[in-house]
């Protein structure tokens, strides 16, 4: 949710270009915030839907859904954001443009190529660090906004008072800005978002072609690779011109990754359990830093939890600890693939772990401590 003391934004019309999930989120918690949301999208039946959802009054075109807009929000697909930030800087003259696309450096270069002179003062590359495997405005919410980062990449050309402006309104609507140089933003989503699916994707091809007939092999796969082959659910049109727009530093991610991976491969092949050893543990606190928000300072405890695999069974949990005043700061859940119960990994802060566990017991839980 925003955040109570918020300072109120400005950028009062909001224009949407691009109603899939993260357009109609976009619209969605632009409007929880008090905005009027006017949205377009090339595919009338995504429009409808998008509208049908209640975060934005559909228009019949680009040009008249941004041209009395405070800030347009473009989140087409990556192959045709250059031309609708074009498009939304000519057709809204007063107005703030963004985009949510995930590669920075290309876009500005493409936008800079085509964009009439002057505008580009105007236009604040974004990207709001939200989403699922999940697409279509079906799924979208405005939850999906909060708390995550949305990084603001303003090009050499970008005015300073535009970048503060949607830093505000960003705020405002509950994620949390964070500027950055372009290039710098490639080349570390290269490697925290653009190299996951890439590896998840690997893993499940390479399960498939290992296990090809292989009846059984699905119902062998743990949690842990249900967790990992999450990602290969995703959109493949969409993940193929991302990590085409972002070859270089994506190829970069994955050569040191290779190397990475051999390298473990080979204490392995040599049976070095304590080199190994060492791998995995280091991956394991960075991990566990990871899983903690920023404000957690002291470290954190994960606590391992058996639940039933019913409806309400994750609510009560979480209920549980929160009447105990155990603050969760991260959460994962993994069913068991014979069915019946499913396992939570309850992330808190190191100095409310003894608390945790006592909750968790009193309310007839069997708490196992990971970390």
């Amino acid at each position: 949710m925003p955040p109570p003391d918020a300072t109120p934004s400005p950028l009062h019309r909001v224009t949407v270009i691009g109603t899939g999930l993260i357009g109609t989120s976009v619209a969605l918690a632009a409007r929880r915030a008090g905005a009027d949301v006017l949205g377009w999208d090339l595919d009338g039946g995504v429009l409808e839907a998008a509208a049908r959802g209640g975060g934005l009054t559909a228009a019949p075109s680009l040009e008249a859904a941004a041209g009395d807009a405070d800030l347009v929000v473009v989140a087409t697909p990556i192959g045709v954001v250059a031309a609708a930030v074009v498009a939304a800087l000519e057709a809204a003259p007063d107005a703030i443009v963004t985009d949510a696309a995930s590669v920075k450096t290309r876009v500005i270069e493409e936008v800079r190529a085509q964009a009439p002179a002057g505008t580009l003062a105007r236009f604040v590359p974004g990207h709001p660090m939200g989403g699922t495997e999940r697409s279509g405005p079906e799924h979208a919410s405005a939850s999906v906004l909060d708390g995550i980062v949305w990084v603001l990449a303003p090009a050499a050309e970008t005015d300073p008072g535009a970048t503060r402006a949607l830093q505000a309104w960003v705020e405002g609507v509950g994620a949390r800005p964070v500027v950055m140089d372009p290039a710098r933003h490639d080349r570390l989503v290269a490697v925290v978002s653009h190299l996951p699916q890439v590896a998840s994707t690997t893993l499940m091809g390479t399960a498939a072609d290992r296990e090809a007939g292989e009846q059984d092999a699905l119902l062998l796969a743990a949690g842990g690779f249900r967790d990992l082959t999450r990602l290969a659910a995703s959109q493949p049109a969409l993940w193929s011109e991302i990590l085409v727009a972002n070859r270089e530093e994506v190829a970069t991610a994955i050569d040191l990754f290779v190397r990475n991976l051999e390298a473990l491969r080979d204490r392995i092949a040599r049976a070095d359990a304590a080199a190994v050893e060492s791998t995995f543990d280091a991956a394991k606190q960075a991990r566990l830093g990871l899983a903690a928000k920023p404000t957690v300072r002291a470290g954190v405890a994960v606590w391992q939890v058996e639940i039933p695999d019913q409806p309400g069974a994750l609510a009560r949990i979480t209920a549980v600890l929160g009447t105990g005043g155990v603050n969760i700061e991260d959460l994962q859940i993994v069913h068991s693939p014979e069915g019946g119960r499913g396992t939570v990994h309850l992330t808190v802060a190191a100095d409310t772990a003894g608390s945790a566990a006592n909750v968790l017991s009193s309310a007839g839980y069997d708490p196992i401590r990971l970390a």
